[in-house]
Protein backbone atom coordinates (compact mmCIF):
# COMPACT_ATOMS: atom_id res chain seq x y z
CA UNK A 1 0.00 0.00 0.00
CA UNK A 2 1.52 3.46 -0.63
CA UNK A 3 1.56 5.93 2.20
CA UNK A 4 2.55 9.67 2.00
CA UNK A 5 4.95 9.18 5.28
CA UNK A 6 8.29 9.86 4.91
CA UNK A 7 10.72 7.50 6.66
CA UNK A 8 8.76 4.12 6.37
CA UNK A 9 10.33 0.96 6.19
CA UNK A 10 12.39 -1.64 8.22
CA UNK A 11 15.82 0.55 7.13
CA UNK A 12 14.18 3.20 9.70
CA UNK A 13 13.40 0.91 12.42
CA UNK A 14 16.27 -0.41 12.17
CA UNK A 15 18.87 2.44 12.03
CA UNK A 16 16.62 5.39 13.65
CA UNK A 17 17.65 4.30 17.02
CA UNK A 18 21.14 5.05 16.60
CA UNK A 19 22.21 8.24 19.25
CA UNK A 20 22.78 11.33 17.58
CA UNK A 21 25.79 13.27 19.86
CA UNK A 22 26.17 16.26 17.76
CA UNK A 23 25.25 19.77 19.16
CA UNK A 24 21.86 19.98 18.28
CA UNK A 25 21.86 23.65 17.49
CA UNK A 26 24.30 23.32 15.00
CA UNK A 27 22.61 20.30 13.09
CA UNK A 28 21.50 21.10 9.75
CA UNK A 29 21.14 17.77 8.38
CA UNK A 30 18.93 14.71 10.09
CA UNK A 31 21.48 11.91 11.06
CA UNK A 32 18.85 9.42 9.37
CA UNK A 33 19.01 11.24 6.43
CA UNK A 34 23.22 11.11 6.25
CA UNK A 35 22.74 7.05 7.02
CA UNK A 36 20.05 6.77 4.19
CA UNK A 37 21.82 8.76 1.61
CA UNK A 38 25.23 7.24 2.34
CA UNK A 39 23.38 3.50 2.58
CA UNK A 40 22.09 4.13 -0.75
CA UNK A 41 25.40 5.23 -2.26
CA UNK A 42 27.29 2.26 -1.15
CA UNK A 43 24.70 -0.10 -3.09
CA UNK A 44 25.09 2.32 -5.71
CA UNK A 45 28.78 1.90 -6.17
CA UNK A 46 30.21 4.90 -4.17
CA UNK A 47 33.11 3.75 -2.38
CA UNK A 48 34.42 7.36 -0.89
CA UNK A 49 33.30 10.05 0.53
CA UNK A 50 33.37 12.63 -2.07
CA UNK A 51 31.23 10.21 -4.44
CA UNK A 52 27.98 10.00 -1.99
CA UNK A 53 27.69 13.85 -2.72
CA UNK A 54 27.81 13.50 -5.98
CA UNK A 55 25.37 10.74 -6.01
CA UNK A 56 22.86 12.63 -3.55
CA UNK A 57 22.88 15.80 -5.54
CA UNK A 58 21.89 13.60 -8.93
CA UNK A 59 19.73 11.88 -6.61
CA UNK A 60 18.07 14.88 -4.87
CA UNK A 61 14.60 14.76 -6.00
CA UNK A 62 14.66 10.57 -5.57
CA UNK A 63 15.73 11.04 -2.02
CA UNK A 64 12.89 13.51 -1.42
CA UNK A 65 10.69 10.66 -1.70
CA UNK A 66 11.81 9.15 1.23
CA UNK A 67 13.90 11.89 3.58
CA UNK A 68 12.61 15.12 4.83
CA UNK A 69 16.34 16.91 4.13
CA UNK A 70 15.41 20.09 5.52
CA UNK A 71 18.37 21.53 4.36
CA UNK A 72 19.00 20.02 0.97
CA UNK A 73 21.87 17.66 0.45
CA UNK A 74 24.81 16.98 3.19
CA UNK A 75 28.21 18.01 1.88
CA UNK A 76 31.06 15.47 1.56
CA UNK A 77 32.79 17.27 5.30
CA UNK A 78 29.33 16.90 6.67
CA UNK A 79 28.99 12.78 5.77
CA UNK A 80 32.35 12.16 7.01
CA UNK A 81 31.58 13.86 9.90
CA UNK A 82 28.30 11.98 11.13
CA UNK A 83 30.22 9.22 10.53
CA UNK A 84 33.01 10.03 12.39
CA UNK A 85 30.53 10.95 15.48
CA UNK A 86 28.38 7.69 15.15
CA UNK A 87 28.94 4.86 18.33
CA UNK A 88 30.68 2.24 16.01
CA UNK A 89 29.58 -0.28 18.72
CA UNK A 90 25.69 0.58 18.24
CA UNK A 91 26.64 1.03 14.74
CA UNK A 92 28.07 -2.90 14.67
CA UNK A 93 25.18 -3.96 16.91
CA UNK A 94 22.27 -2.43 14.67
CA UNK A 95 24.04 -4.15 11.52
CA UNK A 96 23.94 -7.31 13.59
CA UNK A 97 20.05 -6.87 15.05
CA UNK A 98 19.34 -6.47 11.38
CA UNK A 99 21.12 -9.60 9.92
CA UNK A 100 19.58 -12.07 12.29
CA UNK A 101 15.90 -10.47 10.86
CA UNK A 102 17.02 -11.46 7.26
CA UNK A 103 19.07 -14.23 7.60
CA UNK A 104 17.26 -16.65 9.82
CA UNK A 105 19.80 -19.48 9.91
CA UNK A 106 19.51 -22.78 9.37
CA UNK A 107 20.26 -25.77 11.57
CA UNK A 108 24.19 -26.70 10.55
CA UNK A 109 24.89 -23.73 8.85
CA UNK A 110 28.90 -22.76 8.93
CA UNK A 111 29.43 -19.46 10.86
CA UNK A 112 33.29 -18.31 9.97
CA UNK A 113 34.98 -15.91 12.20
CA UNK A 114 37.74 -14.71 10.92
CA UNK A 115 39.60 -11.03 10.65
CA UNK A 116 41.01 -8.12 8.24
CA UNK A 117 43.35 -5.49 8.14
CA UNK A 118 41.65 -2.50 6.57
CA UNK A 119 45.13 -1.17 5.44
CA UNK A 120 44.20 2.07 4.49
CA UNK A 121 43.30 3.34 7.76
CA UNK A 122 47.04 3.39 8.97
CA UNK A 123 48.64 6.99 9.00
CA UNK A 124 52.27 6.26 9.77
CA UNK A 125 52.98 9.89 10.23
CA UNK A 126 51.13 10.06 13.39
CA UNK A 127 51.58 6.38 14.38
CA UNK A 128 48.24 4.99 14.29
CA UNK A 129 48.05 1.58 12.88
CA UNK A 130 45.45 0.22 10.40
CA UNK A 131 42.38 -1.14 11.92
CA UNK A 132 41.50 -4.60 12.21
CA UNK A 133 38.03 -6.06 11.69
CA UNK A 134 36.34 -9.75 12.92
CA UNK A 135 33.85 -10.99 10.69
CA UNK A 136 31.13 -13.51 11.13
CA UNK A 137 30.62 -14.77 7.80
CA UNK A 138 27.76 -17.36 6.91
CA UNK A 139 28.82 -19.76 4.45
CA UNK A 140 25.32 -20.78 3.39
CA UNK A 141 24.12 -17.90 2.73
CA UNK A 142 27.20 -15.73 1.85
CA UNK A 143 26.44 -13.01 4.15
CA UNK A 144 28.63 -11.43 6.83
CA UNK A 145 26.76 -11.55 10.59
CA UNK A 146 28.41 -9.19 12.41
CA UNK A 147 31.52 -7.22 12.83
CA UNK A 148 33.84 -5.88 15.51
CA UNK A 149 36.87 -3.99 15.57
CA UNK A 150 40.60 -4.55 17.21
CA UNK A 151 43.14 -2.38 17.32
CA UNK A 152 45.30 -5.41 15.84
CA UNK A 153 45.31 -9.21 15.17
CA UNK A 154 46.65 -10.37 18.31
CA UNK A 155 43.75 -8.89 20.11
CA UNK A 156 40.86 -11.03 18.42
CA UNK A 157 41.10 -13.17 21.14
CA UNK A 158 38.89 -11.14 22.88
CA UNK A 159 37.07 -9.88 20.50
CA UNK A 160 35.85 -12.64 19.07
CA UNK A 161 33.71 -13.44 22.38
CA UNK A 162 32.29 -10.08 22.30
CA UNK A 163 31.19 -10.86 18.57
CA UNK A 164 29.56 -14.32 19.09
CA UNK A 165 27.24 -12.32 22.26
CA UNK A 166 25.53 -10.23 19.28
CA UNK A 167 24.66 -13.43 17.46
CA UNK A 168 21.97 -15.74 17.12
CA UNK A 169 23.68 -19.22 15.99
CA UNK A 170 22.18 -21.67 17.80
CA UNK A 171 22.32 -25.19 16.24
CA UNK A 172 25.20 -23.47 13.79
CA UNK A 173 28.61 -24.88 13.17
CA UNK A 174 31.18 -21.84 14.04
CA UNK A 175 34.84 -22.21 12.74
CA UNK A 176 37.47 -19.91 13.86
CA UNK A 177 41.29 -19.82 12.67
CA UNK A 178 44.41 -21.11 14.52
CA UNK A 179 44.92 -18.09 16.45
CA UNK A 180 41.35 -17.64 18.04
CA UNK A 181 41.26 -21.71 18.70
CA UNK A 182 41.02 -21.05 22.60
CA UNK A 183 39.66 -23.06 25.37
CA UNK A 184 37.17 -19.94 26.37
CA UNK A 185 35.83 -19.14 22.85
CA UNK A 186 34.95 -23.02 22.67
CA UNK A 187 33.29 -23.22 25.83
CA UNK A 188 31.43 -20.26 25.13
CA UNK A 189 30.18 -21.93 21.44
CA UNK A 190 28.67 -25.04 22.92
CA UNK A 191 27.83 -23.38 26.28
CA UNK A 192 26.11 -20.24 25.70
CA UNK A 193 25.11 -19.89 22.55
CA UNK A 194 24.61 -23.79 21.90
CA UNK A 195 26.28 -24.18 18.90
CA UNK A 196 29.31 -26.46 17.53
CA UNK A 197 32.61 -25.77 17.06
CA UNK A 198 35.53 -26.84 14.51
CA UNK A 199 38.67 -24.99 16.01
CA UNK A 200 41.87 -25.72 13.50
CA UNK A 201 45.10 -26.08 15.21
CA UNK A 202 48.81 -25.13 14.59
CA UNK A 203 51.60 -23.80 16.87
CA UNK A 204 49.56 -22.03 19.56
CA UNK A 205 48.67 -25.35 21.34
CA UNK A 206 51.89 -27.50 21.24
CA UNK A 207 50.89 -30.22 23.25
CA UNK A 208 47.45 -30.84 22.08
CA UNK A 209 48.79 -30.69 18.63
CA UNK A 210 51.51 -33.03 19.63
CA UNK A 211 48.60 -35.52 20.70
CA UNK A 212 46.20 -34.75 17.71
CA UNK A 213 48.92 -35.55 15.15
CA UNK A 214 50.24 -38.98 16.88
CA UNK A 215 46.57 -40.03 16.68
CA UNK A 216 46.64 -40.04 12.89
CA UNK A 217 50.13 -40.98 12.34
CA UNK A 218 49.21 -44.58 14.21
CA UNK A 219 46.05 -44.19 12.28
CA UNK A 220 47.35 -43.87 8.88
CA UNK A 221 50.40 -46.69 10.25
CA UNK A 222 46.99 -48.96 10.17
CA UNK A 223 45.70 -47.71 7.13
CA UNK A 224 43.07 -45.93 8.57
CA UNK A 225 41.26 -48.98 9.20
CA UNK A 226 39.96 -47.99 13.17
CA UNK A 227 36.14 -48.67 13.18
CA UNK A 228 35.63 -44.86 14.93
CA UNK A 229 37.56 -43.37 11.61
CA UNK A 230 35.13 -41.43 9.69
CA UNK A 231 36.44 -40.27 6.09
CA UNK A 232 35.20 -38.60 3.33
CA UNK A 233 36.75 -37.12 -0.06
CA UNK A 234 35.88 -34.52 -2.76
CA UNK A 235 37.09 -33.62 -6.22
CA UNK A 236 36.83 -30.13 -7.69
CA UNK A 237 38.51 -29.14 -10.33
CA UNK A 238 39.00 -25.82 -11.89
CA UNK A 239 41.30 -22.96 -13.42
CA UNK A 240 43.62 -25.88 -14.88
CA UNK A 241 44.11 -27.85 -11.55
CA UNK A 242 42.73 -30.25 -9.07
CA UNK A 243 42.22 -30.05 -5.59
CA UNK A 244 41.13 -33.44 -3.63
CA UNK A 245 40.66 -33.01 0.16
CA UNK A 246 40.56 -36.11 2.36
CA UNK A 247 38.54 -35.62 5.33
CA UNK A 248 39.41 -38.05 8.38
CA UNK A 249 37.81 -37.86 11.77
CA UNK A 250 38.40 -39.88 15.08
CA UNK A 251 35.38 -39.71 17.70
CA UNK A 252 37.62 -42.57 19.76
CA UNK A 253 39.22 -39.37 21.71
CA UNK A 254 38.62 -41.19 25.53
CA UNK A 255 41.80 -41.44 26.50
CA UNK A 256 43.37 -38.03 25.00
CA UNK A 257 44.99 -36.41 28.13
CA UNK A 258 43.43 -33.01 26.54
CA UNK A 259 40.38 -33.38 25.95
CA UNK A 260 39.22 -32.85 29.80
CA UNK A 261 40.51 -29.26 28.77
CA UNK A 262 38.09 -28.30 25.61
CA UNK A 263 34.06 -28.31 26.15
CA UNK A 264 32.01 -30.62 24.81
CA UNK A 265 35.02 -32.38 22.34
CA UNK A 266 33.68 -34.75 20.83
CA UNK A 267 36.47 -35.63 18.15
CA UNK A 268 39.70 -34.82 16.20
CA UNK A 269 40.03 -34.19 12.32
CA UNK A 270 42.39 -34.36 9.88
CA UNK A 271 42.31 -32.77 6.31
CA UNK A 272 44.83 -33.49 3.78
CA UNK A 273 44.82 -31.06 0.66
CA UNK A 274 46.18 -32.43 -2.54
CA UNK A 275 46.39 -30.17 -5.33
CA UNK A 276 47.73 -30.89 -9.00
CA UNK A 277 48.43 -28.61 -11.90
CA UNK A 278 50.00 -29.32 -14.83
CA UNK A 279 53.07 -31.66 -13.32
CA UNK A 280 53.04 -30.55 -9.83
CA UNK A 281 51.52 -31.74 -6.81
CA UNK A 282 51.81 -29.96 -3.60
CA UNK A 283 50.07 -31.64 -0.24
CA UNK A 284 49.32 -30.61 2.91
CA UNK A 285 47.50 -31.53 6.26
CA UNK A 286 45.28 -29.75 9.06
CA UNK A 287 44.70 -30.63 12.14
CA UNK A 288 41.34 -29.78 14.02
CA UNK A 289 39.24 -30.22 17.73
CA UNK A 290 35.49 -30.68 17.17
CA UNK A 291 32.31 -30.84 18.86
CA UNK A 292 30.33 -32.39 15.91
CA UNK A 293 29.77 -36.05 15.90
CA UNK A 294 29.81 -36.84 11.96
CA UNK A 295 32.40 -36.64 9.56
CA UNK A 296 29.81 -34.75 6.98
CA UNK A 297 29.51 -31.94 9.93
CA UNK A 298 33.18 -32.22 10.31
CA UNK A 299 34.39 -31.35 6.86
CA UNK A 300 31.35 -29.07 5.93
CA UNK A 301 32.88 -26.85 9.06
CA UNK A 302 36.76 -27.35 7.83
CA UNK A 303 35.57 -26.59 4.17
CA UNK A 304 33.24 -23.92 5.01
CA UNK A 305 35.24 -21.36 7.01
CA UNK A 306 37.57 -20.62 3.92
CA UNK A 307 34.45 -18.89 2.48
CA UNK A 308 35.07 -15.78 4.53
CA UNK A 309 38.11 -15.09 2.45
CA UNK A 310 36.12 -14.29 -0.69
CA UNK A 311 34.28 -11.85 1.39
CA UNK A 312 37.16 -9.84 2.35
CA UNK A 313 37.86 -10.45 -1.49
CA UNK A 314 34.93 -8.53 -2.47
CA UNK A 315 35.73 -6.02 0.26
CA UNK A 316 38.69 -5.23 -1.37
CA UNK A 317 38.15 -5.51 -4.45
CA UNK A 318 34.60 -4.71 -5.16
CA UNK A 319 34.41 -1.81 -2.28
CA UNK A 320 37.88 -0.73 -2.54
CA UNK A 321 38.53 -1.15 1.54
CA UNK A 322 42.43 -1.37 1.27
CA UNK A 323 42.06 1.80 -1.05
CA UNK A 324 40.25 3.90 0.95
CA UNK A 325 42.51 6.30 3.24
CA UNK A 326 39.65 7.33 5.74
CA UNK A 327 41.95 7.12 8.93
CA UNK A 328 40.49 10.28 11.23
CA UNK A 329 38.20 8.72 14.55
CA UNK A 330 35.57 6.75 14.00
CA UNK A 331 35.18 7.04 10.49
CA UNK A 332 37.14 4.27 9.56
CA UNK A 333 35.37 1.33 11.66
CA UNK A 334 31.80 3.26 10.49
CA UNK A 335 32.42 3.07 7.02
CA UNK A 336 33.54 -0.90 7.25
CA UNK A 337 30.18 -1.45 8.52
CA UNK A 338 28.51 0.57 6.11
CA UNK A 339 30.23 -1.61 3.29
CA UNK A 340 29.28 -4.94 4.95
CA UNK A 341 25.76 -3.33 5.02
CA UNK A 342 25.95 -2.53 1.19
CA UNK A 343 27.74 -6.22 -0.11
CA UNK A 344 25.23 -8.50 2.09
CA UNK A 345 21.95 -6.33 0.45
CA UNK A 346 23.40 -6.50 -2.98
CA UNK A 347 24.30 -10.12 -2.42
CA UNK A 348 20.79 -10.80 -1.68
CA UNK A 349 19.52 -10.61 -5.22
CA UNK A 350 18.87 -14.07 -6.16
CA UNK A 351 16.01 -13.07 -8.94
CA UNK A 352 16.70 -9.76 -10.80
CA UNK A 353 20.55 -9.70 -11.63
CA UNK A 354 21.68 -13.26 -9.42
CA UNK A 355 24.19 -13.94 -12.22
CA UNK A 356 26.10 -10.94 -12.18
CA UNK A 357 29.15 -9.90 -10.18
CA UNK A 358 28.46 -7.68 -7.32
CA UNK A 359 30.01 -4.61 -8.93
CA UNK A 360 28.08 -4.76 -11.68
CA UNK A 361 24.54 -4.66 -9.11
CA UNK A 362 26.01 -1.76 -8.01
CA UNK A 363 26.88 -0.35 -11.47
CA UNK A 364 23.22 -1.03 -12.46
CA UNK A 365 21.66 0.21 -8.87
CA UNK A 366 23.25 3.83 -9.65
CA UNK A 367 21.86 3.45 -12.59
CA UNK A 368 18.43 2.36 -12.58
CA UNK A 369 16.52 4.00 -9.43
CA UNK A 370 13.90 1.21 -9.41
CA UNK A 371 16.35 -1.76 -9.22
CA UNK A 372 17.45 0.44 -6.10
CA UNK A 373 14.41 0.70 -4.87
CA UNK A 374 14.12 -3.31 -5.32
CA UNK A 375 17.33 -3.70 -3.26
CA UNK A 376 16.18 -1.68 -0.29
CA UNK A 377 12.98 -4.03 -0.22
CA UNK A 378 14.41 -7.64 -0.41
CA UNK A 379 16.21 -6.01 2.68
CA UNK A 380 14.45 -3.31 4.55
CA UNK A 381 10.89 -3.43 2.99
CA UNK A 382 10.80 0.22 2.04
CA UNK A 383 7.93 1.93 1.11
CA UNK A 384 7.34 3.16 -2.68
CA UNK A 385 5.42 6.70 -2.01
CA UNK A 386 4.59 7.74 -5.51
Amino acid sequence: MKTNKKYEGNFFKHFMIIYDCREQGKVRHKLIDVMFIAVAATFCGCNEWSEMECWAIERHEWLKKYLELPNGIPSRQTIERVFDVIDPKQFEKCFAEWMKEVTGLKKKSVVAIDGKTVCGSSDESIGKKAIHIVNAWCSEDKLILGQIKTSEKSNEITAVPELLDMLFIKGCIVTVDTLNCQKGIAKKIVKEKKADYVLALKGNHPLLLEEVEEYFTYAEARGFNGEDMQYKKTIEKGHGRIEERLYYYLTDINKMESRKDWASMNGIGMVVRIRTSKNKRTEERSFYISSVKTIEDFAKGARGHWGVESAHWSLDVTFREDANKTRKGKAPENLAVLKRIAMNAVRKDQERHSKRSLKNRRFIAGLNTEYLEYIFSINFSLQDIN
